[in-house]
């Protein structure tokens, strides 16, 4: 899995969406191009600083977020997400 980060923060956070709950959705793309198409689609449509993207090992990933209680949510090749940059955010936890 992917996740997405500013490029040379990486060890910072990574990114993740907020609800309508204020509640922080962390993204775990299963493939590395929609990760890449996300990033780029934050740095071009919505003003972002340049991004990168990260290869994690998705079961210590959700473990982790787990053990924290950190939303996340995986986001498989047939899902459709498109930055909405009044949510965004990067999250440091």
């Amino acid at each position: 899995m992917y996740i997405i980060t500013v490029r040379g923060m990486e060890k910072d956070g990574a990114y993740s969406v907020s609800d309508e709950d204020g509640d922080k959705i962390l993204y775990l793309f299963e493939e590395e191009d929609d990760a890449t198409r996300f990033a780029l689609q934050l740095e071009e449509d919505c003003g972002f600083p340049t991004m990168t993207t990260l290869e994690i090992d998705d079961a210590l990933m959700i473990k982790t977020c787990e053990m924290h209680d950190h939303r996340y949510a995986v986001i498989t090749p047939n899902d459709i997400v498109i930055p909405k940059t009044h949510y965004d955010t990067i999250s440091k936890d």
